[in-house]
C-alpha cells in the first residue's frame, strides 16, 4: 500500500507543470519595466539601500566629490549590490524592483543628475549583456547619510529555489 501511495505521489509530482517564469511588462524600448510579475515559488532577496564607496580615500572626510559624480556613484552602488546578490547565489538579472534616490547635484543647480544615473544604470541593465529590466522608481531627496553622497539604491531580486 505504501509503495502504491509513493508511486502515486511521484507520478503527480512529475506531472506538475514547471514553475512559471518571471514576466516583465512594458515597452521594449524602455530601460525599465512598467511592472514585473513574480509567480509563487520564487525566493525573494531584499537588499537595503546601498550608498557609494569613497572614490578618493585620501580626500578629507565630507569633501565634495569624495564619492565621485552621479554616474560614478551609480556604478559604485550597483557594483556593491552585484556583490551582495552574488553572495546569495543571485545576479543583477534577478532584480525585479529598484528604488533610486538621488541628491541634487550642485553642478546642476541642485537638480538631480538623472542622465548621469542612467549612464551608470545602462551598463548593468537593459542592454545586450543583461537584458532584464526591473520595475523602478527614481526620486530626488534632500540629502543622504554623508555629504557628497548623491546616490542610494535598494533592490529586490527574485530567484528560483534550487
Amino acid at each position: 500500500m505504501r509503495a502504491l501511495a509513493l508511486a502515486t505521489l511521484l507520478a503527480s509530482l512529475a506531472a506538475m507543470p514547471a514553475a512559471a517564469e518571471i514576466t516583465r511588462v512594458g515597452p521594449e524600448t524602455s530601460p525599465i519595466a512598467s511592472a514585473v510579475v513574480v509567480p509563487a515559488g520564487y525566493d525573494m532577496i531584499y537588499v537595503s539601500g546601498i550608498t557609494p564607496p569613497v572614490t578618493n580615500p585620501d580626500a578629507p572626510a565630507g569633501a565634495a566629490r569624495e564619492f565621485g559624480d552621479t554616474k560614478t556613484q551609480t556604478i559604485g552602488v550597483i557594483e556593491r549590490i552585484k556583490a551582495i546578490l552574488e553572495s546569495q547565489g543571485a545576479s543583477l538579472g534577478d532584480v525585479v524592483m529598484m528604488r533610486v534616490l538621488l541628491v541634487g547635484d550642485p553642478a546642476l543647480d541642485g537638480n538631480m543628475d538623472f542622465a548621469g544615473m542612467m549612464e551608470g544604470y545602462r551598463q548593468y541593465f537593459a542592454n545586450a549583456e543583461q537584458p532584464n529590466k526591473p520595475a523602478r522608481i527614481t526620486s530626488q531627496v534632500a540629502a543622504l547619510v554623508a555629504p557628497g553622497m548623491m546616490v542610494e539604491i535598494e533592490v529586490q531580486a527574485a530567484v528560483k529555489p534550487k
